[in-house]
């Protein structure tokens, strides 16, 4: 699927957002040019050019001559770079000193000093860390509080492979918690799920929705039409913007006062939902939210 020609309905705009924020990854083969375009006017919330797995060897520098043209005509996406300790890393991170790049997807994560040495040739750029072995795993608490780590990444694929487990999310949930925990604890943005190898749309959302149960806020796409529903399905539902209205309402109706021990969680989780729901762009009117008076949530609990 990552390989199939890119689409991109007319109506796409190009919306990047806030990577603190941003739900939707998209990956873009970097030899594929072509493709650059179509990324940048579809809705993923970040794109990000590979020059890691998706080209090969024979390609890189291809790929890298793509990215640099792509950036120097006054883009700044980020760019997936191949893991410490490859012939083609230090080359990848040379290429991009200096440049507008967002920030750099780092492959193969599995200790401190990859994500150092990294930010040592980058000073300045954002690094998300995508971690893809069980080694990475182990020393993932580590790997997030490291300086220049901004996001943790879960690389699914290649995370199976080296364990030799399945798919099902309950085999997965072990590793899914982890990453989570691990953000929290360091005081990052929650991290980034794995992509879905699939163009079925029901298969899709299901997989978004143990992303969103696990906590995670992000996850990789592999194609623009995989961004919308992951957007979606990482967003504030409706039914959750109007229990966090309806909460409010009679939160002020009974004096806006601490009436419980509960008020505080509840109080923290609605905020949440309605600035999400601004920052995403979900219509105020929609709801009938009016933020003034609005007691913001303590600052330990919002998840980025």
């Amino acid at each position: 699927m990552y390989d199939q020609a890119f689409t991109s309905d007319s109506t796409d705009v190009g919306s990047r957002l806030d990577p603190v924020l941003a739900r939707s990854w998209l990956l873009v083969n970097a030899i594929h040019f072509d493709r650059f375009e179509t990324a940048h006017r579809s809705r993923a919330d970040v794109v990000v050019l590979d020059i890691e797995d998706a080209v090969a060897p024979k390609d890189k520098a291809a790929a890298r001559e793509n990215v640099l043209n792509w950036l120097a005509d006054g883009h700044d996406d980020w760019v997936r770079i191949n893991g410490f300790g490859t012939q083609w890393w230090a080359g990848d991170c040379q290429m991009l000193a200096g440049t507008s790049v967002g920030g750099v997807m780092l492959a193969m994560v599995e200790s401190v000093d990859h994500v150092t040495e990294t930010a040592r040739m980058l000073p300045g750029v954002p690094i998300v860390a995508l971690v893809e072995t069980a080694r990475g795993l182990e020393r993932i608490t580590e790997i997030a509080t490291t300086k220049g780590c901004f996001r943790l990444a879960f690389g699914i694929g290649d995370f199976r492979r080296d364990t030799g487990f399945g798919d099902n999310p309950a085999t997965l949930a072990y590793a899914r918690s982890r990453f989570t925990i691990a953000a929290r604890a360091a005081h990052l943005p929650s991290a980034i799920d794995g992509p879905t190898v699939s163009s079925n749309p029901l298969k899709l959302s299901e997989a978004t929705a143990v992303s969103a149960e696990f906590g995670m806020t992000g996850k990789i796409c592999l194609s623009p039409d995989q961004c919308p529903p992951v957007n979606a399905g990482l967003s504030p539902s409706v039914d959750e913007i109007g229990w966090a209205k309806e909460f409010f309402a009679e939160f002020e109706r009974d004096g806006g006062q601490i009436r419980d021990g509960s008020d505080l969680p509840r109080i923290a989780r609605a905020t949440k939902i309605l600035d999400l729901a601004r920052a995403y762009g979900i219509d105020d009117d929609a709801f009938g939210y009016d933020e003034r008076g609005h007691r913001p949530a303590p600052s330990d609990t919002y998840h980025f």
